[in-house]
Formats: structure tokens, sequence, C-alpha cells
């Protein structure tokens, strides 16, 4: 056991046996620890409202949810997005042929109105074509020849962009309207 002034004079004098990784992590900024944080105050930074949903992510918007713990994937509307989770009204991604049918052929159906914690929610994408390749909204009118958010949208559902709202909303064509 080290004692007094022996005790430091041994740290000191203590070779790493990784030499510069020492003096890498012992480096400390002057101006705070947080050297990669933009340095706005807080107060001057846009305030949003609690509550408030900005963004591409609107109720109404047509997404695909990739989810875990199962691993799952759903393509429908958008009912509400919060922090505890998403609210949707669609199907399983694995059924989307199966319901394109039996709306074709004029089969009852009934989409699913689930919620999802955000615990569970992996990736959440808007349905939009890639490239050459159409969008399952693209797909589902072409199909159908009819748009899937009426079908989707559960009674009384007002989407955010017919209740003023000033997001731009995507058509199922893919392109963007006022």
């Amino acid at each position: 056991m080290l004692h007094g002034g022996r005790r430091s004079a041994v740290l000191r004098n203590h070779t790493p046996s990784f030499p510069g990784i020492l003096g890498t992590v012992a480096k400390h900024s002057k101006c705070g620890d947080n050297r990669c944080v933009n340095k706005v105050p807080f107060n001057s930074q846009r305030a949003i409202a609690p509550g408030s949903t900005r963004g591409p992510f609107l109720p109404g918007a047509i997404v695909i949810v990739t989810l875990c713990n199962p691993r799952e994937k759903f393509w429908g509307m958008v009912l509400a997005l919060a922090p505890e989770g998403l609210s949707l009204t669609g199907i399983e991604l694995a059924s989307f042929e199966d319901f394109a049918v039996m709306v074709k052929d004029g089969e009852p159906f009934t989409a699913a109105v689930v919620f999802f914690p955000m615990h569970r929610i992996e990736r959440m994408e808007l349905d939009l074509p890639d490239g050459s390749l159409p969008s399952l909204t693209q797909r589902f009118v072409a199909k159908t020849a009819l748009d899937p958010a009426e079908l989707l949208a559960p009674s009384g559902f007002t989407p955010a962009h017919e209740s003023g709202a000033d997001a731009p909303r995507t058509s199922s064509t893919g392109e963007e309207s006022a």
C-alpha cells in the first residue's frame, strides 16, 4: 500500500501501456465539455407547442411503418403521432396484395385501427415513389381506381391538411399539392 507523497509520485511517473490514449481522453475543452453542440442559447430556439405536429408525418399521411419485437411492417394512414406512440389505420404489409384484390372485387373489409408504442417503432417513411418504382399508394390506385386515404379514414376523421394545417400534402401520384 502506498502512503502520502509516494502514491502521487508513483502515479505521476506511471507510463500508460497505450501511449497517447490517456492524453486524448484527459483533454478538456476550455469552452465547455459539449464541443460539438451548437452554441445557440436555448431561449432563442424556435419553440414548438406541446401536442402540435409539424413535418411530413401529419395525420392523414400514408406511411410504411417498420416495427420491432416482433418485426412487422404496416401500410396505412397516420391518425396521430405523439411522444407515446403512433395511431394508424391500415393493414399489415404482407397482406397488401390481398387487400387490393378484396377492394377491387367489392368485398367488405375493415382496416385495422392500431396504436404502436414508440419503443416498437423502428422506422416510419412516407409512401412515396422511388425513382421509377411506384409507391404502394400508386399501385393501390392502379389496381382499384380508389384513393386509399378515403378508404382507410375512420368515419369522422379530418386529416390535418383539411383542418387548416399549412403543410403540403402528397397526392396519390407522389406530387405535392398546396
